[in-house]
C-alpha cells in the first residue's frame, strides 16, 4: 500500500470514518453482493472503519476485515468489538491464510496503490479465494495522471486491463464503469469467480 495514504488515514481515521459512515448505505454495492456472492467466511480488503465488513456480518456472510491503517483499525474495532479485523496490506496480505475465503470484498482500495502493484494485488486477492469463490473489486477511476488529495492519497491512474489481465484463472461475471450513489464518484467495478 502506499504509505503516504496509509499515513494519511492514520492521521485523519476519526474523520475519515465519521464520514464514511454518514454516506447513504451502498445499496448497489449490497444488491451486488447478494446476487454473486456465496454463502460462507468473506473477507473485507482495505475495510477501514468497518462498515462493510459490519453489514457482511449481518447479513449472512460472516466476515474478517482486513486494513493496513492502524487509525482505521482502531476505529473498526471501537465500532463494531464482536468483529474480527486484522493488519493486513496489498499486495502481500501476510499472515492471511490462502484458498480460505468463498468471498473477497475489497471496495475502493486498489486506487490506492502504484500501477505496478495492481496486478499482484489482484491475483492475491484471487488467492484468497478457495475454488468457485467470488471477488468484488471497485476502484475509483482516474483519469490522465495520478493524483494526491489535500490529505495526501494516491489516487492512482491506470489502465483496467492491469486488473482484467491479473485475473486469468476467474471467470469475469460482471464489468461495468458507474457513479457511486453513496460517493458521486465514477468507479470501476469486478465481479469475478475463481475457477
Amino acid at each position: 500500500m502506499d504509505d503516504l495514504t496509509v499515513d494519511a488515514y492514520d492521521r485523519h481515521a476519526a474523520a475519515f470514518a465519521a464520514d464514511w459512515h454518514a454516506q447513504p448505505p451502498a445499496t448497489d454495492m449490497h444488491a451486488l453482493i447478494r446476487q454473486y456472492f456465496r454463502p460462507g467466511r468473506t473477507a473485507d480488503v482495505g475495510c477501514g472503519s468497518g462498515r462493510d465488513t459490519a453489514w457482511l456480518a449481518a447479513h449472512g456472510y460472516p466476515a474478517v476485515g482486513l486494513e493496513p491503517s492502524n487509525g482505521l483499525l482502531a476505529e473498526a474495532r471501537r465500532r463494531y468489538p464482536e468483529i474480527e479485523f486484522r493488519a493486513a496490506a496489498l499486495p502481500d496480505l501476510a499472515g492471511v491464510p490462502r484458498a480460505g475465503f468463498a468471498n473477497v470484498l475489497c471496495e475502493t482500495v486498489i486506487m490506492h496503490l502504484e500501477a505496478e502493484r495492481i496486478a499482484p494485488s489482484v491475483r492475491a486477492l484471487l488467492d484468497l479465494l478457495e475454488p468457485g469463490g467470488v471477488l468484488y473489486l471497485s476502484w475509483r477511476v482516474t483519469e490522465g495522471a495520478d493524483r494526491r488529495d489535500e490529505h495526501g492519497r494516491l489516487y492512482a491512474a491506470f489502465d483496467p486491463q492491469r486488473v482484467l489481465g491479473a485475473l486469468c484463472g476467474a471467470t469475469v461475471l460482471l464489468d461495468e464503469q458507474v457513479a457511486s450513489p453513496s460517493s458521486g464518484k465514477v468507479i470501476r467495478r469486478i465481479v469475478a469467480r475463481k475457477t
